[in-house]
């Protein structure tokens, strides 16, 4: 397994991945999956500061990672948000936690003083993955989204990278 920086040939893997998620499962609120285009800009729109990670096990991308702005406002730019997606049947190994350590080692390199995960509140793996690496939970938006018929909450972690 090798983790590395995601490049143009990745998109259409990850999303097949993200959009999986769209379709079955609380891990993301968005309800459209997204198209081979909008894929490739959500890849360009992080490269350089932020980063989109890939986790590659025998050639095939099963996993990724990706840090975005928390905020569009510039008093915000210190502050990233952490996405992390792993393929169905590669779940359960260590991947997780493995692009979860590399993706929060990017956030520190880059200079980033606070890293946030926004994690629907049924999403228990994702929560425990997030506390385990050291994040706390800082609050819960309550009905913010709605998926699947039913009003959903997320719970918003931090992880202060200043003492890295």
């Amino acid at each position: 397994m090798i983790v590395r920086h995601a490049n143009d040939s990745d998109a259409e893997a990850i999303c097949h991945i993200y959009n999986c998620e769209v379709m079955s499962s609380l891990a993301t609120l968005d309800i459209k999956p997204r198209t081979l285009r909008e894929q490739k800009q959500w890849i360009e729109d992080r490269s350089g500061l932020l980063s989109v990670l890939v986790a590659e096990k025998n050639g095939v991308v099963v996993g990724f990672a990706a840090l975005s702005f928390y905020r569009s406002s510039h008093g915000y730019r210190s502050s990233v948000e952490n996405s992390i997606y792993i393929a169905k049947d590669q779940r359960g190994n260590g991947l997780g936690t493995m692009l979860l350590d590399k993706i929060i080692e990017s956030a520190h390199l880059q200079g980033f003083h606070s890293l946030f995960a926004r994690v629907s509140t049924t999403q228990e793996s994702s929560l425990q993955l997030h506390t385990k690496r050291g994040f706390e939970t800082v609050g819960i938006e309550r009905e913010v989204g709605r998926k699947f018929g039913k009003w959903r909450d997320v719970t918003i972690m931090q992880l202060l990278l200043r003492n890295r």
